[in-house]
């Protein structure tokens, strides 16, 4: 071995003992929406007045576009994006010159700690409209990264960069190209592969492997989430067009289903208070409540309410019993009573264009992100008011869900991330 050779492997050796010895901490953002999956923060202190001249502590380049959010593990920040072909404001290129990025950075001042470039298997989805072939969030656990490219597969590298394992979900493509996030129980991880193969799909966290497989996923852009019910168990729940779906984790047997009314296919991501589910989405627009623990079809027995508003990308928000979201195209929020569904309020936000990302809430304030990077800070209550309004324009598409890293905020365009907070 050579001592260049014998030095790498040490330095490689040192990032990843740094890794090992970490757990998830309560200011880690480590997978899609944060802790639960929920989009909801403990943490206080982020400026709610920010821009170029005010309250960034950095801006980091990035190589190429995306609308994946970025996580935050430990002392690193992780982040995807896509090069080479259909990049917004450049020629369309090739498609078979189209790669992935993993990016490491660190947390302090994100810097670059390593990079990986993933091809993309051919034949992909030519031009897949408004959304591009970074949309997926990554996930970290102590001893890895998981990252899910459609029909590419989900990968796995340690935090030092080296990948571990690949695995293929199907191989099937769409227009609207392939969002959903990685999700961990026990040593599962779980991927929504409705666009690659009708299924939910768990993999052996260690070695990739297929653990089970769930078929019927049809029309479903959301990331599942993990919600508790009676004697201790839990359940996964996801919501597919006109249904939401209730599973058990560790077998992937179906448990229950609840008609939504919404004939449309479904993207944003459920909530969940204990057992109760929370559910909107759709180009038509709807929401519901549904109770989960039930068996078979429990949309007469376990459908708590419904509601003839919604959104068809951004996930809700629930906080102190009301139910908050954004309308992606009208600019509107809403806010509803989580126990019944009475709209509380519907209020447009002037000059907010369309929102494709999720709002998070922290220290009782909601952070909406417009497509052109207006940053709105709502106050999280039961009566409309709008604290601040930020500008972070590009001249680029802001679609990636913001990232609560300390009591700072990261924010992610196709060209750049933000860290709002002090330097």
């Amino acid at each position: 071995m050579t001592t260049q050779c014998f030095v790498a492997g040490l330095l490689s050796a040192s990032i990843l003992a740094s890794f090992v010895e970490a757990s998830v901490k309560p200011a880690d953002w480590s997978r899609f929406r944060g802790p639960g999956g929920q989009g909801v923060s403990e943490t206080k202190g982020i400026p709610i007045k920010f821009g170029a001249e005010e309250n960034l502590a950095w801006k980091k380049p990035l190589p190429g576009p995306g609308g994946s959010s970025a996580i935050v593990f430990g002392d690193h920040i992780y982040v995807t994006c896509y090069s080479g072909y259909a990049v917004p404001g450049s020629p369309g290129g090739d498609i078979n010159a189209l790669k992935r990025h993993v990016l490491c950075l660190k947390r302090s001042d994100g810097t670059t700690v390593w990079t990986r470039d993933i091809a993309a298997a051919q034949p992909e989805q030519a031009k897949v409209r408004d959304h591009g072939y970074a949309s997926s969030t990554p996930l970290a656990d102590a001893d890895r990264i998981y990252v899910f490219f459609g029909k590419s597969g989900v990968f796995a590298f340690n935090h030092a960069g080296k990948q571990l394992w690949h695995a293929d979900v199907g191989s099937k493509v769409h227009g609207w190209g392939s969002a959903t996030s990685p999700l961990i129980y026990k040593d599962l991880v779980i991927i929504n592969a409705s666009v690659e193969s009708e299924s939910l799909v768990a993999l052996n966290k260690e070695t990739g492997k297929e653990v089970w497989r769930a078929g019927g996923i049809r029309d479903s852009w959301n990331t599942p989430i993990l919600v508790p019910v009676a004697d201790g168990k839990t359940e996964l729940v996801l919501a597919i067009m006109g249904k939401v779906l209730g599973f058990d984790p560790d077998t992937g047997s179906s448990l229950w289903s609840c008609a939504t009314g919404i004939g449309w296919y479904m993207v944003p991501s459920l909530v969940n208070s204990n057992d109760v589910v929370y559910c909107i989405g759709g180009r038509t627009g709807g929401s519901l409540a549904v109770r989960a623990g039930g068996r078979d079809d429990v949309t007469q027995s376990r459908r708590l309410w419904t509601l003839n508003k919604g959104s068809n990308v951004p996930s809700p928000i629930l906080h102190n019993g009301h139910l908050y979201w954004l309308h992606e195209n009208l600019g509107i929020v809403y806010c509803a009573e989580a126990a019944t569904g009475k709209v509380v309020y519907e209020e447009r936000i002037e000059g907010a264009g369309q929102f494709y990302a999720s709002p998070v809430l922290a220290d009782d304030k909601l952070y909406c992100i417009s497509r052109r990077g207006a940053v709105f800070i709502l106050a999280a209550k039961p009566q409309f008011e709008q604290l601040a309004r930020n500008e972070l324009s590009d001249r680029s598409s802001f679609d990636a869900s913001p990232t609560v890293e300390g009591n700072r905020l990261l924010i992610r365009s196709d060209k750049f991330l933000y860290c709002v907070g002090e330097k």
